[in-house]
């Protein structure tokens, strides 16, 4: 069985649950989220819990008890509490700030680049080269933020660029210089 799929999903005060054929819907103090459930799998809630149960020990049914059972709590974790990712920018005159809710980034092109983010992501500028993306949808959180960092990714040889926090850029040597 499942290590991760038969653990219950514990139900905060304030978000509701409720099931219907082939989603869940999930309802919180910042938002509602729907994930979607195969119809095989049965989410069973009770007693403040929630519960995902398959039918057999089949291969797929075993991939999706984990996969179904992570999404709602993450769901049920970004209604309460939301997801943010933090993006830092290096190099020289490089720069982002807002300008009427559209991302405005200064990252080395002849033009600023201009990033509107999708309905749902909320994105703020502590300093100007730092980017804080938040949301209470995991996976758009996540693919906003590697959308941003596609518009200029950290350089193997001096490291400019856009990179998530923390991320480590590991920078090739550049030419040896000939000696004679």
């Amino acid at each position: 069985m499942s290590r991760i799929g038969r653990m219950p999903i514990p139900i905060p005060q304030g978000v509701s649950l409720e099931v219907r054929p082939g989603e869940v819907r999930v309802k919180g103090p910042k938002g509602e989220l729907s994930v979607p459930v195969d119809p095989d799998l049965k989410v069973v809630v009770e007693e403040g819990q929630a519960r995902v149960e398959r039918p057999s020990d089949a291969r797929r049914h075993r991939a999706l008890h984990g996969l179904t059972r992570t999404l709602i709590a993450n769901a049920i974790t970004g209604v309460t509490q939301g997801y943010s990712k933090e993006l830092e920018i290096k190099g020289i005159g490089y720069r982002a700030k807002l300008t009427g809710g559209k991302l405005e980034l200064s990252v080395g092109f002849s033009h600023p680049v201009i990033f509107e983010p999708p309905e749902g992501i909320q994105i703020e500028v502590p300093e100007p080269t730092k980017i804080r993306v938040s949301g209470i949808d995991k996976q758009k959180v996540g693919q906003v933020a590697a959308n941003i960092r596609a518009i200029r990714p950290p350089d193997a040889y001096k490291g400019k660029g856009i990179r998530y926090a923390g991320e480590v850029v590991r920078l090739k040597p550049g030419k040896a210089g000939t000696t004679k």
